[in-house]
């Protein structure tokens, strides 16, 4: 093979050599409009859990009282409580060891709207009756609180509403806990026979403590 021939294989391999490696190379990833991706996010949110409460309702702020079984003697004005209602909403893990709650009550003298003499709270008494204390029987009403007026049925008894007697009440908290428990009374005032006409105002209040 002459020198001419041979030059022009050697330029024809390196052509070819330029060539393959060109065609071995490969082609950059095309994009399409339009083509994406999508990243799934997730939260798991827990409800809110408020903190259980023990709280006290009454169905009514008012009772007119009414005369029935007078004698001649002492005058008597009768009347029913509204329903009190304790509602504790907590878990037995949320009350305090060893807690007990407890519904007082007590009033204020009569006093009278057309400047009468007051008639003083020791005239008024009740007696407490349990409407719904559970299964558990451990909500028990109070005792009787009689008048003044009266002989006492228990040691002491006749004090009538002058200093936070007891309406209803539970010596275990955390047992009673997650339920609600209601309670009414009988009132009664008795006043002497010759007390002035007119009307008059007290106000009997209740407070829950633990």
């Amino acid at each position: 093979m002459n020198t001419r021939n041979r030059r022009r294989l050697l330029a024809a391999s390196a052509a070819g050599a330029v060539l393959a490696g060109t065609m071995a190379l490969p082609s950059p990833a095309m994009a399409e409009d339009g083509d994406g991706a999508d990243v799934q996010v997730t939260v798991d949110i827990e409800e809110i859990r408020e903190p259980g409460v023990l709280a006290l309702s009454i169905a009514g702020n008012a009772v007119a009282l009414s005369e029935d079984g007078s004698t001649l003697l002492v005058r008597q004005f009768v009347g029913t409580l509204p329903a009190v209602t304790v509602t504790d909403t907590r878990t037995a893990d949320e009350v305090p060891a060893g807690a007990a709650w407890a519904v007082l009550g007590s009033a204020t003298n009569f006093v009278g709207t057309a400047g009468q003499a007051p008639i003083s709270a020791d005239h008024l008494g009740w007696k407490p009756h349990l409407i719904d204390g559970g299964e558990a029987g451990l909500v028990t009403e109070g005792e009787e609180v009689v008048t003044v007026l009266d002989e006492a049925t228990q040691p002491g008894n006749n004090v009538g509403l002058t200093d936070q007697e007891l309406l209803v009440s539970t010596f275990d908290s955390e047992a009673v806990a997650g339920d609600s428990y209601s309670v009414d009374a009988d009132l009664y005032l008795r006043t002497p026979a010759d007390v002035a006409a007119g009307q008059y105002t007290s106000t009997l209040t209740l407070s829950l403590f633990e």
